[in-house]
């Protein structure tokens, strides 16, 4: 159903209603409940572009079997995994919040927004064996990844994931597993948040609004919107604004004139998934399993087979696959987004990227020509017994690509969420790629303290953090800290839960 809750002159405007607004706006609330907040959404229901639940894989990113964030070996045989325990504290950030969430009544029926899954890395060829086999000895040597076992057994992997073993060859193959992955429907604890924030005094959800213009004032920003279903043009007031849009966010930001927006460009990618919902097939998988990633892919195309929970239902999602698009956004993206976003301040980064990246631009091309069989071909490396008629094919959402000049170079921002933040603070904007919603509190978190450091310089707002996220100013990753990175963990696990 349509939101339509106006506040004037709010202290704070988020525009967009994904997970990266929900946290913001719910954590700011809970860290000052004096602050107004208005939040604009262009979609008639909340959380309908990249947070829906359809459109990503829900893996709760913890960095454990995600092979891209531990990429290579080192010239001793050892692998570097401090990406993947930075990612992991990041993601106990928002298990942390989630859990108050749902001791502080916030968020209700946990079960509905996030599930306990086994995270599996799969490879095959003997140097890739021997790559996760460095892997896990470099992960499992740390708190966070105690619980992980490393196999090169068949029946044992095939224990944990029958279907990778289905009438597959003799070819080396080894696995790892750990049971303390997650699989999350970041729609659901979007709006779950939202719904609360709608309540609390000073705060109002409008949707079926679009942000049309945004111009810096001597006291914040005014914000220009218009209602898509009466076609009326208002102008609102806040001190702050979040630009939370998603695919949305670089248009929005190239309007706001900030110098720090100068340069920056998008390159969209679309997604579509494979999908089974044989229930015979889904029943015999129950994990996410993450393979070594496909030559000259995007970030977001590492392939994984996956088991999906929504809204209580069971399938199997098998992908991503990328294709071609012009557009920034899924349901309300126009096919001029990329034209329009081309200005005379990024034109020079968008051509050097298309030059130093036609194996990207190649691939694109590769992935929207193919046909069924080829991707089928694609899945039958992680389960040869695979029959396409269990299978279709379903579009997936938009992931916007953030390119940006750095050091004189021009390069697509992979890994990370880029905060793009004014001089004097007044604006927060978000760009970026994987690991995204997993680890949207630790991104807000920063924006936080970057833009309302004043509400933490307090004991109050000191202890409000803490109760929200008890270990924001502790560094959990250091190993002394590793008792108390374990009952902070039992304590979010068991209020989410997931034990």
């Amino acid at each position: 159903m349509p939101h339509s809750t106006h506040i004037h002159n709010p202290d704070v405007i988020i525009i967009g209603s994904g997970v990266m607004s929900a946290n913001l706006g719910a954590m700011l609330k809970r860290l000052e409940p004096t602050l107004s907040i208005q939040v604009y959404e262009v979609t008639e229901e909340l959380a309908q572009e990249s947070s829906h639940g359809w459109n990503n894989a829900g893996t709760g990113h913890a960095g454990i079997c995600e092979l891209s964030y531990t990429p290579h070996r080192e010239p001793d045989g050892t692998v570097k995994v401090a990406k993947a325990i930075e990612i992991f504290e990041h993601f106990d950030h928002s298990k942390q919040f989630w859990a108050h969430a749902v001791a502080s009544g916030m968020a209700d029926k946990p079960k509905e927004f996030i599930t306990p899954l086994p995270h599996i890395s799969f490879v095959h060829g003997k140097e890739m064996v021997e790559y996760l086999r460095a892997r896990y000895e470099g992960m499992a040597a740390h708190h966070f990844f105690r619980g992980m076992e490393f196999s090169t057994d068949r029946e044992k992997i095939a224990s944990w994931a029958p279907l990778l073993l289905e009438k597959r060859g003799e070819v080396p193959i080894a696995a790892t597993k750990m049971d303390g992955g997650t699989d999350v429907n970041f729609g659901n604890i979007s709006r779950k948040l939202l719904g609360w924030l709608e309540k609390q005094p000073g705060c109002g959800i409008a949707s079926n609004h679009r942000v049309t213009d945004l111009t810096k004032t001597a006291t914040g920003w005014e914000v220009k919107t218009r209602n898509l279903v009466t076609g009326e043009s208002h102008e609102n007031n806040a001190k702050f604004v979040f630009v939370g849009a998603g695919g949305g966010s670089l248009a929005l930001l190239q309007k706001s004139g900030i110098p720090e927006a100068k340069g920056l460009g998008g390159f969209p990618i679309g997604g579509q998934w494979l999908v089974c919902e044989n229930p015979e097939i889904v029943a015999r998988h129950q994990a996410k399993v993450y393979g070594q990633p496909l030559e000259s892919a995007p970030t977001m195309a590492v392939p994984h087979l996956d088991t999906r929970i929504l809204d209580g239902k069971k399938t199997l999602l098998f992908g991503p696959f990328a294709a071609w698009t012009t557009k920034f956004l899924h349901k309300k993206g126009s096919y001029l987004d990329l034209p329009l976003s081309v200005k005379p301040d990024n034109l020079a980064t968008l051509l050097k990227i298309g030059v130093s990246n036609l194996p990207l631009v190649k691939y694109l091309i590769q992935q929207g020509t193919q046909s069924m069989q080829d991707r089928m071909d694609v899945l039958h490396v992680f389960y040869p017994g695979a029959k396409a008629e269990d299978w279709k094919l379903i579009e997936a959402g938009i992931r916007v690509q953030a390119i940006k000049k750095t050091d004189g170079e021009a390069g697509i921002v992979h890994y990370g969420t880029e905060v793009i933040t004014n001089e004097d603070r007044s604006i927060s904007a978000l760009l970026g790629a994987s690991p995204g919603a997993s680890v949207s509190v630790n991104i807000v978190l920063e924006v936080v303290k970057k833009c309302f450091g004043h509400l933490l310089e307090t004991p109050e707002g000191r202890a409000r953090m803490k109760e929200m996220i008890p270990t924001w100013d502790e560094d959990i990753k250091k190993p002394e800290n590793a008792a108390r990175f374990a009952e902070v963990d039992r304590r979010s696990n068991e209020l989410l839960q997931l034990i």
